[in-house]
């Protein structure tokens, strides 16, 4: 028979964890939403805050044994598959990889919130944002140089 035990302490740590990780998402995710960039409010904290659950998840089963780090590589790998399927290649230009990348960076945001490591979640969240809400300008003077 399967034991119930809900701790509210636990669950309160928990939502604290999911909710960072959900937070530090946003400005990635309201940059790619403001930009109509396919995935955006929706994608990007769902992206953080299940890769912060199944590490959650992971480092409670296996306390810090190599069957988490296996749980660490598949979300790194999945993500990768999936940040794959946001490129596309058209005529004599490749879209998405900004994209790609971000999906990527919002699952490393999750996995360091779901290990305490905020402090590399908060840069990874403010790099992020900073390299797509400014790199733009750079981005089309190098394209088309006048």
């Amino acid at each position: 028979m399967i034991e119930f035990d809900l701790s509210l302490n636990l669950l309160l740590y928990h939502l604290m964890q999911l909710s960072i990780a959900f937070v530090l998402s946003l400005p990635i995710a309201f940059n790619r939403e403001t930009q109509d960039k396919g995935a955006g409010l929706r994608t990007f904290p769902l992206v953080s805050i299940a890769s912060c659950a199944f590490m959650l998840v992971a480092a409670d089963i296996y306390h810090g044994s190599h069957p988490e780090a296996r749980i660490m590589y598949a979300i790194i790998t999945g993500m990768g598959f999936i940040g794959g399927g946001a490129i596309f290649k058209g005529n004599n230009s490749i879209k998405g990889t900004a994209t790609a990348a971000s999906l990527w960076n919002t699952a490393a945001i999750g996995i360091s919130v779901a290990y305490g490591r905020y402090e590399i979640a908060i840069i990874l969240s403010v790099v992020n944002f900073m390299i797509l809400q400014f790199s733009e300008p750079f981005k089309k003077q190098i394209s088309n140089p006048d």
